[in-house]
This record gives structure tokens, sequence and C-alpha cells, in this order.
């Protein structure tokens, strides 16, 4: 089995993989760069770093071994030991190769260090994307002298003296008749104001009488009930998964009764129930509340991450529910 390839595929995925009682890659969305130095532009990308006290076991990589090689969940985990202690009779004496990931040693105190492959990006958003090299731009300090006053002073020089007479009268008929369309215009003002009062006073004096009249229509609106959209947290600390929802439900109730905000997250692919003891919006928040979780209640709770996918697909969703809705109404 290759364990480094499986850690591989889970990092496109997810933000944190742990290896039981070996440690975690742990990643960070960082944006585009440029190197300076070697005028290098790279898209945005995940940053891989290594996190040797993250030993718990979250279960994210034994499930997806047991999937892809088809063995029982406790046979992928005995797979994992194995390779966690061949990894650690090889540091002893050489660095190992994570994949793709990276390539992990020892130092002289005998502490583990990550070297991550940087030509590889485990963002799935910026697939395709490759860095792009850029040529220096070399700038010149030639002072160029600005060629208005250049062109002012040629056209001081060269403007005969009828030309300016007769920029001079074009310059007074205009105004003059400019002036004329002025004084027109104020005497229609003075006309209009004063058919409008003439009109105004014959509608004053006027009396409008209406033999049959309409009935009267009575119409009750109806207020549209506000529609809510719950906001997904995509975070959330698994507390086990069930065969029956019923055994599911009996769960979240007793996890509710002891102050946790238990609920049911979904069917995963193996056609089990899932229940949280908590969802949060904030993976720092989540993390935090997962160790204390496995240090008080549970040692086998996990961390499961869903994507903003799902989020984007219920909010469409919902819209098109609300548009629907508005209609029928």
């Amino acid at each position: 089995m290759n364990l480094a390839s499986y850690i591989n595929d889970l990092l496109y995925r997810y933000n944190c993989v742990i290896i039981p009682n070996f440690g975690g890659f742990v990643t960070n969305r960082i944006g585009a760069t440029i190197d300076k130095n070697s005028q290098k532009f790279y898209p945005p990308a995940k940053q891989v770093t290594f996190n040797s006290h993250l030993k718990s076991n979250d279960g994210l990589l034994a499930n997806y071994i047991s999937s892809s090689e088809n063995i029982s969940f406790e046979n992928a985990n005995n797979a994992i030991a194995l390779t966690v202690n061949k990894w650690r009779e090889e540091l002893q004496s050489k660095p190992i190769q994570i994949s793709s990931v990276g390539s992990l040693m020892l130092n002289e105190n005998g502490q583990i260090i990550f070297e991550p492959n940087k030509e590889i990006n485990h963002l799935a958003e910026s697939f395709g994307l490759t860095s792009i090299n850029s040529k220096s731009v070399i700038r010149n300090n030639t002072r160029v002298k600005p060629l208005v006053a250049i062109a002012k002073k040629e056209e001081k020089k060269g403007i005969p003296a009828f030309i300016n007479a007769a920029a001079a009268a074009a310059i007074l008929l205009t105004l003059a008749l400019g002036g004329n369309s002025i004084y027109q215009k104020n005497q229609q003002k003075t006309f209009l104001a004063s058919q409008e009062k003439a009109v105004e006073k014959k509608i004053q004096s006027a009396t409008f009488v209406i033999s049959n009249p309409l009935p009267t229509i009575e119409l009750n609106a109806v207020k549209e009930k506000a529609k809510t959209i719950a906001i997904v947290k995509p975070f959330h600390i698994v507390a086990g998964a069930f065969q029956f929802p019923e055994n599911a439900q009996k769960k979240v109730d007793q996890l509710i009764e002891i102050g946790y905000g238990a609920k049911i997250i979904g069917v995963n692919k193996w056609g089990l129930t899932q229940v949280s003891f908590n969802s949060f919006s904030d993976r720092t928040e989540a993390i935090n509340n997962l160790r204390s979780i496995q240090k008080t209640v549970s040692k086998d709770a996990w961390l499961l991450t869903k994507s903003n996918i799902y989020l984007g697909a219920i909010l469409i969703f919902a819209e098109i529910f609300n548009k629907n809705g508005s209609k029928n109404t």
C-alpha cells in the first residue's frame, strides 16, 4: 500500500490530513505571489506544512484507504501503523519522500523537519495554472521637455495679425447671437407661464359629475411570508455514523441533553447517517473544539469539512424556491 499517494490525494480535498501516531499535514491558502529575484509569478496555492503534534486518529485517512483498497476500517488502520513504523526506521538514516507532497527528515535534536514540494499546487481552483516568467522593466530617468510649452511658443510666433482680427470678430458675433437667443427664451417662458395660470383657473372652476360610478372593489393584500435561509457551517465535529437513522436520532438527543449543539449532518457514501457534536464556520475554532472533545468525551471524534459547493447549491435552490413561492401567492 502506497500511503504517501493517498495523503497526496486527500490534500487536494481537505485542509488537514492526519497520520495516526506520526503527525499531520496542514494546508493554508495563499494568494498569487511574485518572486522579485526571478521575476516569476505564481498562481494562488495551498501552502503545506507538517505538525508532529497532530497524532490523534480522526478517521479521514483510514476511511479513504478502506474505500480505495476495499478493506475494513480496522485493516486500513493496521496498514497505516505498519507504514508509520517503516518511516520511523528510515528517518534514522535518510530523508523520506512523501509522494509529490515533499520530504521529511530529522534535525540534530531528532525532530521531524518537512520540506514541501513547491512545484506542486494542491489548490483545486488553480488546476491548470502554471507559473509565468516576466521580463524585468528597465526605467529610463531621462527628462523629456513638455510639448505643451513648445507648442505655445510656436503658436505665438506664427499667427498672423489678420487671423487674430477674424477670431475677435467671430467671438463678438457669437455673443450677439447668444444674447438674442436668451431674450427670445425669456419671452417664451413669460407667455407659457401666463397660459398655465389661465388653464389652472378653468380647472378650478369646472365641476365634474359622474352619473354611473363604478362599484368599489375590495382587495385583500396577502403578505408573503419571509423565507430565511440557514447559514451552512462547513466544519463538523463527527460523533459517529449509524446504520439506522433512529439510532442516529437517539445519539443527537443524548448529546443535546449534555449541552452540545448536536444534529444529523447527512449520509456518507457508505450509507451511514452521521451525527455531529457541534458545527462551526471557523476552521480554527472547530479544531480547538475537536481537541477538547477528544480529551474529555471521545477519542474517536474527528473533523469533517464539507465543500462550499454544497452551500452554493443550497442557496441557489432556496432562491428558486422563493421565486416559485412568490408566483404561487
